[in-house]
């Protein structure tokens, strides 16, 4: 099979040591907007993004190998979901009965065990450990070394810093982003911010009933709004 890498920053690079080390896919192209014109190197093709319109076939697959989750979400609904590879390193444990989503990457040493479940285009990073009955949303991150014990919920788009633990049941709701080393102790609402041990909020993007007037968009368009932190608040 042959594999085409959305993306050449320093995500890309581990991916294709990934590939390398697998041995069964080869690497045909690697496609960046930060080239303007198409050239070959080492028997692979490097070129824009919209060179892919004329590389794809049946023997073809993709991988959006960018490591921020809106932006890869936003690259994957550009293509059918039938031509995503799904990666996973060989020193990488992952139960036989754990179900991992299309365009997924698991990568050296982290582990998924029993019955978890983890969605489309996530990345399971070095050393990260997801635990038993645990479920990943699609477009999630889970840094190097992180810790989801049994039966955590994560929803769509979380990014779960280096490090950080979540006990046992608890659920992070989608695109909230928890800092590194935080431990998690309780159940997060959507677009949460948290950092600390045990974890606290440290912002929102903007208050939950402003998002539900606005629609889906408003995340992108007032993420970056800073609101009181949770001690601060009356």
């Amino acid at each position: 099979m042959k594999l085409i890498l959305i993306g050449n920053g320093g995500h890309s690079r581990v991916i294709q040591d990934i590939i390398t080390a697998r041995g069964k896919e080869k690497l045909a192209a690697i496609l960046d907007e930060k080239y303007s014109y198409g050239f070959i190197e080492n028997n692979i093709y490097f070129g824009p993004v919209k060179d892919i319109e004329h590389m794809i076939d049946d023997s073809t697959k993709i991988v959006v190998a960018i490591g921020n989750n809106e932006t890869r979400k936003r690259l994957t609904q550009k293509f059918k979901r039938r031509q995503f590879a799904t990666l996973i390193h060989p020193a990488a444990m992952v139960s036989p009965s754990a179900s991992i989503g299309k365009g997924t990457i698991i990568m050296a040493h982290a582990v998924v065990n029993a019955a978890a479940k983890v969605g489309e285009h996530c990345i399971i990073n070095t050393a990260s450990i997801v635990e038993h009955d645990s479920k990943i949303g699609d477009y999630s991150h889970i840094c190097p070394n992180v810790t989801l014990t049994g039966q955590v919920s994560i929803g769509e788009g979380v990014d779960m810093g280096a490090s950080s633990t979540v006990i046992p049941g608890i659920t992070i709701d989608q695109w909230s982003v928890i800092g590194a080393g935080s431990t998690v102790i309780r159940d997060l609402p959507s677009y949460s911010r948290v950092a600390g041990s045990p974890a606290r909020s440290i912002k929102k993007a903007v208050p939950f009933k402003f998002l539900h007037r606005t629609g889906g968009d408003a995340f992108e368009r007032f993420k970056d709004i800073p609101l009181p932190t949770a001690h601060d608040r009356k």
